[in-house]
C-alpha cells in the first residue's frame, strides 16, 4: 500500500508527539490504515490522515481505561521540542488529558494543530476547512480552558 509507505512515518511522529509513546502511536496509525484497506481506499490526502490521527489520539486520551497505560508508557523525549505551550503552560500528557475531557473534538483538533504541529492560524483554517475567525475563537476557548484549569489546580500560567 503506497500511501502507507508515503505517510505512515509522518503520522507516526504526530501520534508519538501527542501520546508520548511509540506503541500506542503505532496502534493508532496501523488502525487507520487497516480501516482504509477494509473500505478499499487506496488514496487519501495528508490533511485527512492527520485529522484521523488527531481524532484517534484524542479518543485514547478521553478513554479513562487507557490513561494508566498511556502514563506508564509516556516518554518525554518523543514529544519533541517544547513548542506545546499555551499561556506559558507546557501541554504535557496530564494537561492534554484534562483538556480532552473539557473541549469538544473540533477544539482538540485546533489545539493539536497549533501546539503540537506548530501550524499558523491560516494553516489551521486551511487544514481543517474552517474560517480564520473560527480558528481564532477556538484558540480563545482553548486559552480560557487552560486558564480555568490553572486556576483550579493552583498553577499560575
Amino acid at each position: 500500500m503506497e500511501i502507507y509507505h508515503r505517510y505512515a512515518p509522518a503520522l507516526l511522529r504526530k501520534g508519538q508527539r501527542i501520546l508520548g509513546n511509540r506503541q500506542d502511536a503505532e496502534d493508532v496509525v496501523h488502525g487507520i490504515f487497516v480501516e482504509l484497506l477494509s473500505r478499499g481506499v487506496t488514496e487519501a490526502d495528508l490533511p485527512y490522515l492527520y485529522r484521523a490521527v488527531t481524532n484517534r489520539c484524542a479518543s485514547l486520551l478521553r478513554d479513562r481505561g487507557t490513561r494508566a497505560r498511556l502514563r506508564e508508557r509516556y516518554d518525554e523525549s518523543l514529544r519533541g521540542p517544547v513548542r506545546t505551550r499555551c499561556d506559558e503552560m507546557v501541554i504535557g500528557l496530564d494537561l492534554l488529558e484534562k483538556l480532552a475531557e473539557r473541549l469538544g473534538q473540533r477544539d482538540l483538533e485546533v489545539l493539536v494543530c497549533r501546539y503540537f504541529d506548530d501550524l499558523t492560524q491560516e494553516e489551521i483554517a486551511h487544514t481543517l476547512a474552517l474560517s480564520r475567525k473560527t480558528v481564532t475563537k477556538r484558540l480563545a476557548r482553548i486559552h480560557d480552558t487552560v486558564r480555568a484549569l490553572a486556576a483550579t489546580s493552583g498553577v499560575r500560567p
